[in-house]
């Protein structure tokens, strides 16, 4: 998010796409054959861009992922994001640097299911971003973060509902997960991260109702039970998933950070898919 709170970004490098009407269709038996660079941008003039390409498309290396024309390439002490890609359904070019700087790297991971199937691993809970892409006023800085989600089943196999926030406090960041698995069990957890990126346990405020979205996705978050979190800014609002920026208030701090929820029984539905589509287009190849 910027500094002035009126942008905003989201990034996602995805091996295995796993919201691609493409990847479900394919059977998800390679991913490697549905990999993709997701960028939304958020304020005036804000763009969603999220190709479905082929493995011909993915580069590996110990620094640097490709996909296609665009890559998330280590340097050192940051991540550098090369953006090269379309915006659908503008159809306009979507291009520039997004730098990720940590405060801190960690080197933690969290499992959401007691079978070790899916992972959580922060990286970076704690960061400063800098933006510069193409389009006229956007190129800012602000504050961020640069985590990874691993998995070798699919999301809706496993869980029925999920949210997750990540705040910014005065001494490093805070995040929040509440799932909701099919067999029955859930998983709330709240952890803080120190500036140097050490992790720490935190109270765990109560869980509040936040508002519905457009598409009537069920949203709720952590607050103190003195404040009634809220909405700041729209971001994306689809029939399974909403990302907004909330304020909250966590242990006494009030802070505005990055939430979303996702509504994993709604995305089975096999009438998604193709309204997925036309978001998502399929390159399979790439020279």
């Amino acid at each position: 998010m910027s500094d002035c709170g009126t942008r905003a970004i989201s990034i996602i490098g995805f091996i295995g796409s796993v919201f691609s009407p493409w990847y479900r269709w394919s059977g998800r038996e390679n991913p490697a054959n549905h990999c993709c660079l997701n960028v939304v941008t958020y304020g005036r003039g804000g763009r969603w861009t999220m190709t479905d390409r082929g493995e011909e498309a993915l580069g590996l290396s110990r620094d640097r992922l490709q996909i296609g024309p665009s890559a998330m390439v280590w340097k050192g002490d940051r991540l550098e994001v090369q953006i090269d890609e379309m915006s659908t359904p503008h159809a306009q070019k979507v291009s520039g640097t997004v730098t990720v700087h940590p405060s801190a790297l960690t080197d933690r991971e969290m499992l959401l299911s007691e079978d070790g199937a899916h992972v959580w691993r922060p990286f970076a809970p704690t960061a400063r971003i800098e933006v510069d892409l193409n389009r006229a006023g956007w190129k800012w800085s602000g504050h961020g973060y640069f985590d990874a989600n691993f998995g070798t089943r699919a999301l809706e196999a496993d869980f029925n509902y999920w949210t997750w926030g990540r705040f910014p406090l005065r001494d490093g960041s805070a995040c929040f997960y509440d799932l909701e698995r099919r067999d029955g069990t859930t998983l709330a957890t709240g952890v803080g991260f120190a500036s140097d990126g050490t992790p720490h346990a935190i109270k765990m405020p109560p869980k509040q109702r936040l508002n519905r979205p457009l598409w009537m996705v069920r949203r709720e978050t952590r607050a103190d039970a003195d404040f009634r979190p809220h909405q700041v800014k729209a971001m994306l609002d689809a029939p399974f998933y909403n990302r907004s920026a909330i304020k909250t208030k966590i242990n006494g701090e009030e802070t505005v950070g990055v939430y979303e929820a996702l509504d994993l029984d709604r995305f089975r539905g096999p009438w998604l898919m193709p309204m997925l589509a036309v978001r998502v287009p399929r390159r399979r190849r790439w020279a």
